[in-house]
């Protein structure tokens, strides 16, 4: 029996795929930088088939490389150009398990897609907060995997904070049950959180038991305009003062990146009639009333403008206008993919040195690079910035990307100077495998070899990825 056939035996003849044309769209990545080889694409539909297909791999050497809505930044889905690979997709595996909204917790498994846990969540009178511009593909598994970040962490924390418990095959093939549904379980170590973030490469999750929220009875949304991020930073603080857990969303852009939304998106606007230089977009969430929100965000607004803080500031006054404002701030990287290849960041520095580091970086980069556009945008509340940088009017693309290497050292550098991280939401993938050597000390890079080679000896899952 052939490779194929053992695994059709496993999920079914026509859940392999063997065919180029319906295997290429799993072999490129979402930014179309990385084309893997792959021995066939398998879709399981339960924990056990992913149980029996990774045991064969174990038995066989074979690497397997998981893969949920392949939305990724860093290349952490697609398998190397080897061709040995087992590319594992779990996007059959998208079922809500449970929702108990009296113990705010609903499980899913690995290839739901984002919005689908989240409108789960909201038939029951629930919020699961986890929020990205690519909820519509994203699947649950993929954002545990890298640990996702999006726009409500400042209120809500990241994928880790959002999970109590996991469902996880071993590279054994083994199945670990750690779906437990307890906020305080002090019975060892803290298992669960070893496969939060590692990319796939210690064992594949296949279900998450994840927290949930009592709906909130009001939100309010406003687009400020600042003049620095100095003054944005300033807004944060009071606004984390006056309101705090009310405070859900804290975004923050540059006049360019509306620019560009703008420019290649017809319908979308600035809601001023002048330009200014950052724009923060601040969302409350209040458990009280509607008329309670909008005082608040009013009372805010109008000190700020008085404090010198914001310019002008625009309320969304309906469900479409706050939507119509978040979609300024959710279309900037599609909208900057539409301007052409560019070089994208996912660093995070203390909140206090935003501002510092946006300004020193900026003077590096045009010195270095003279003509670059910068994209800067990202969760201000949380200290994570999407610090991309477009090439000059008229420059080659592929010229450009040649300078990606030193271009990414630039930034790195500068992000580790101010005690920063490479990656704050997107993960190591194949993309900072290498430049993620460069910051680790020794020691915790061997910390992180011991944990990979205790638990994948074989050197199966994965590969090529993280470490």
């Amino acid at each position: 029996m052939n490779t194929l056939d053992t695994l059709r035996t496993i999920v079914g003849t026509e859940h392999v795929l063997s065919d180029a044309d319906a295997v290429a769209p799993y072999l490129v990545d979402w930014r179309k930088r990385y084309t893997g080889r792959a021995q066939a694409v398998v879709l399981p539909e339960s924990t056990e088939q992913v149980s029996r297909i990774v045991t064969w791999c174990a038995q066989t050497r074979t690497p397997v490389v998981p893969q949920g809505g392949n939305t990724g930044l860093v290349g952490g889905a697609t398998p190397d150009d080897s061709g040995r690979a087992i590319l594992l997709s779990l996007k059959r595996m998208a079922c809500i398990r449970a929702v108990d909204p009296a113990n705010n917790t609903l499980t899913a498994e690995a290839g739901c897609v984002l919005v689908d846990a989240q409108q789960a969540a909201k038939q029951h009178d629930r919020l699961f907060p986890l929020s990205l511009a690519a909820e519509g593909s994203a699947t649950i598994g993929g954002n545990l995997s890298t640990n996702a970040g999006g726009i409500q962490v400042l209120r809500y924390g990241n994928a880790r904070e959002l999970c109590l418990g996991l469902e996880v095959v071993l590279p054994s093939g083994e199945i670990w049950d750690g779906l437990r549904a307890l906020r305080k379980d002090n019975t060892g170590y803290d298992l669960r959180d070893l496969f939060i973030g590692a990319e796939g490469t210690l064992g594949i999750i296949t279900a998450a038991c994840l927290k949930t929220f009592p709906l909130p009875r009001a939100q309010v949304t406003a687009l400020l305009a600042v003049s620095s991020l100095s003054d944005a930073l300033a807004l944060l603080d009071d606004t984390q003062s006056r309101c705090g857990p009310t405070l859900t969303g804290f975004e923050c852009f540059s006049d360019f990146c509306l620019t560009l939304v703008e420019r290649h998106f017809a319908g979308q606007h600035s809601p001023f009639s002048e330009r200014h230089p950052h724009y923060v977009l601040l969302e409350l969430s209040d458990h009280e009333s509607q008329d309670h929100a909008t005082a608040m965000a009013e009372d805010l607004i109008t000190s700020a403008i008085e404090t010198g803080w914001v310019r002008t500031a625009v309320v969304a006054q309906s469900l479409a206008q706050a939507r119509s404002l978040w979609s300024l701030r959710e279309l900037i990287s599609e909208a900057q993919t539409q301007e052409g290849r560019n070089i994208k960041h996912d660093i995070a520095v203390p909140i206090s040195s935003i501002a510092r580091f946006v300004e020193e970086s900026d003077v590096l980069l045009q010195q270095r690079f003279p003509g670059v556009r910068m994209v800067v945008f990202g969760h201000l509340g949380d200290g994570n910035l999407h610090y991309n940088v477009s090439p000059p009017v008229g420059t080659d693309a592929a010229r450009f990307l040649e300078q990606q290497p030193a271009i990414y050292a630039t930034v790195h550098d500068q992000a580790h100077a101010f005690g920063g991280s490479i990656s704050a939401e997107h993960g190591i993938g194949q993309l900072k495998r290498v430049e993620n050597a460069r910051y680790k000390s020794e020691v915790e890079l061997q910390l992180m070899r011991t944990l990979k080679q205790a638990l994948d000896p074989l050197g199966i899952m994965n590969p090529g990825k993280m470490i």
